[in-house]
């Protein structure tokens, strides 16, 4: 038998030996285990763009907490394939309007096109400007930047995305 079937069956036979006490301990530090992982590339995320976020907010009245959470859910914590081949932290489409670069990436249709920016930076500005200049989101500002769930149902009232989970989700980031 190989050594590494025969050191399983001894780890196993040890584990079902457990007293439920402890299995109960194991399974408790699983769980904590899983959700630190999760946890941790938001806040890697979060020291990573959180200056970014907040000149955001001294410039455009965005609260960086909203921008922040919005980057980690739209991007994953800067993991997704948006984020890493386009810089696109947001999900912002490229619409109508967009004369710059672009990147297809399958969302809600087939080889949606998406606006593509040179670093991860200018795509947190970019996102400002989308807010700031739309009609749409104009109502935003006037909530007070501290009011965080405010901007997060407002996000969603405005047809930011289509997830109605969205300021909820928004919203736990933040409180996490």
């Amino acid at each position: 038998m190989p050594n590494h079937t025969r050191r399983r069956m001894e780890i196993s036979s040890k584990l079902i030996n457990f007293t439920p006490m402890k299995k109960l301990s194991v399974l408790i530090l699983g769980a904590l285990l899983l959700v630190s992982a999760d946890i941790l590339p938001q806040q890697e995320y979060i020291q990573k763009y959180s200056e970014i976020a907040v000149s955001e907010m001294l410039r455009t009245g965005i609260p960086a907490s909203i921008t922040l959470a919005q980057g980690i859910l739209e991007s994953d914590s800067g993991r997704s394939d948006l984020a890493v081949n386009a810089n696109n932290h947001f999900g912002i489409k490229c619409h109508n309007d967009w004369n710059g670069l672009s990147y297809r990436h399958d969302d809600e249709t087939s080889q949606e096109c998406f606006r593509a920016y040179s670093s991860p930076e200018e795509s947190f500005v970019a996102h400002s400007d989308f807010l700031k200049e739309r009609n749409r989101y104009a109502a935003l500002f006037k909530l007070d930047s501290k009011d965080y769930k405010g901007w997060a149902s407002g996000l969603s009232y405005c047809g930011y995305a289509t997830d109605p989970m969205y300021p909820e989700k928004l919203v736990r980031i933040i409180e996490e």
